[in-house]
């Protein structure tokens, strides 16, 4: 078995124009202090990584791995969740989306997916030079507007849907794969991929592709009403990526999953900081070790409720205290010895 890595911070949701988290220094001294071993990049966050000179130069890649070992951290994985969303769009949501891409592809649908499948071989070949084995990010979704079918969806479409997704992220996976590094899908609702299912579905598509693996989040399986447990027996050889994130799903008379056209605040289903849902952490941490997924433990903070600096404290102690040394002996081993076939045939009673 493997101890779990961490804890970590995925960095996305704190970075910010204010010191200390508009530099990369700056976030890795204050995750530093706070408890923090590793940092999980956003690479959209052009102060803190430049993708493009990361994917060029391997000066660039050792000199930042260098400012990030100066605070005692290392580099979990990089994450391209937005670039990884504009790998497929359904024109239903494109100009929501155009948000995440830059001014020369907007409002040119055909460029804006050329601009993000490049993007995220670049995110490939940084990884690999940065010496990661796992990459983060989203599938993007061609088919979330027909998840409910009604009108009902005409036979074929999902094939067809799932077939175009793995079209456009093949060249993405076997580029990993030159660079020998997993694409960690993040399964959220509103991608494609978003649980053990669609996954499946995508697998078919790819050929089985050894790079195609998950990210594991169990807050976006709480709010599914999924079994996150089970979750793990069935496909702990593909969990590569880790985000402890947690969630609370509390359905009223007047709303349920699909409530979501309320303030998070007021949904049923909601994301809590670590500690205050109802994601059995235990009972993960004990599965994953117990499977010897070789992972790190990385909080995501969102929630309604408690303020991020505080989530990002108690992130730390939060996720170190439920970190499992994994047993290197068994408990009873004082009660064994060296196998004696005589001595097996007389407890046998052979």
């Amino acid at each position: 078995m493997k101890t779990i890595k961490g804890p970590a911070l995925f960095l996305a949701q704190f970075a910010g124009s204010d010191a200390p988290f508009n530099s990369l220094e700056g976030m890795c001294k204050w995750a530093a202090d706070l408890g923090y071993k590793g940092i999980q990049i956003p690479t959209w966050e052009s102060r803190l990584i430049d993708i493009d000179t990361a994917a060029e130069s391997q000066t660039y890649c050792e000199d930042l791995k260098a400012r990030v070992h100066a605070y005692g951290l290392e580099i979990t994985e990089l994450s391209t969740h937005l670039q990884g969303q504009l790998v497929a769009v359904n024109p239903a949501y494109d100009t929501l989306f155009d948000g995440f891409a830059p001014d020369a592809v907007k409002n040119n649908p055909k460029a804006r997916t050329k601009w993000a499948i490049d993007t995220l071989k670049k995110a490939g070949t940084a990884s690999g030079r940065l010496g990661l084995k796992s990459h983060a990010t989203f599938s993007g979704a061609l088919l979330w507007h027909t998840v409910y079918p009604w009108p009902q969806r005409p036979n074929g479409l999902v094939e067809m849907g799932f077939e175009a997704l793995a079209e456009r992220w093949l060249p993405i996976l076997n580029h990993f794969d030159e660079h020998g590094v997993d694409v960690c899908y993040e399964l959220h609702p509103g991608e494609d991929l978003h649980d053990g299912v669609s996954f499946e579905r995508f697998l078919e598509a790819t050929n089985n592709h050894k790079r195609a693996n998950i990210l594991y989040d169990p807050s976006h399986f709480v709010l599914q009403q999924l079994d996150y447990l089970a979750f793990i027996d069935h496909y702990h050889e593909r969990i590569k990526a880790f985000h402890v994130k947690d969630a609370e799903f509390n359905p009223t008379g007047k709303q349920g999953v699909y409530g979501g056209y309320s303030n998070w605040k007021d949904r049923a289903g909601r994301f809590r900081s670590l500690g205050d849902g109802q994601v059995d952490f235990k009972s993960i941490f004990s599965k994953l070790t117990t499977y010897n997924c070789d992972v790190w433990a990385v909080m995501e903070w969102e929630c309604c409720i408690k303020s991020s600096e505080q989530g990002a404290r108690e992130g730390a102690p939060f996720i170190q205290n439920h970190i499992i040394e994994a047993a290197e002996r068994s408990f009873d081993d004082f009660a064994g010895g060296e196998t004696d076939s005589k001595h097996l045939k007389s407890i046998l009673g052979l």
